[in-house]
């Protein structure tokens, strides 16, 4: 019973010496321009955009979305649809607040990288459509 107890003390102690992850940007508002606020606005028009609409460059491809990022970093990922678990395609990720803004992998690197490119500058400055009109 006493290392019950004993257990019990001891957890409790660490419990409260545990400290939250620190981050190097203010917690982010819904539609500020922190990294995570950023990112979920990509996110979602990606998903409509690119993944749930019949685009080309992104058949048989699924989005992987990081949101949580410990680092400072979140991102989403273009993974292959039957292997979820493979190497990326395409990273879209964001740091800081204002966010900064990169993507590579293949896909940028192909002939598809401008379009890309241009979505998710749109679509950071808060346009969800998804083609660039004009």
């Amino acid at each position: 019973m006493k290392r019950i107890v004993a257990f019990g003390a001891i957890l409790i102690l660490v419990a409260c010496q545990a400290a939250p992850p620190k981050t190097a940007d203010r917690a982010s508002v819904p539609g500020d321009d922190s990294a995570l606020s950023t990112m979920e606005r990509i996110a979602v028009a990606a998903q409509k955009c690119w993944f749930a609409a019949p685009d080309p460059a992104f058949r048989g491809m699924k989005m992987s979305p990081e949101l949580a990022s410990y680092a400072g970093k979140p991102r989403i990922l273009a993974v292959p649809g039957k292997n979820i678990g493979g190497l990326p395609t395409l990273v879209v990720e964001a740091q800081g607040n204002p966010a900064r803004l990169s993507a590579y992998g293949p896909m940028m690197q192909g002939p598809d990288a401008s379009r890309i490119a241009a979505d998710i500058k749109r679509w950071a400055a808060r346009d969800g459509s998804c083609a660039a009109s004009g």
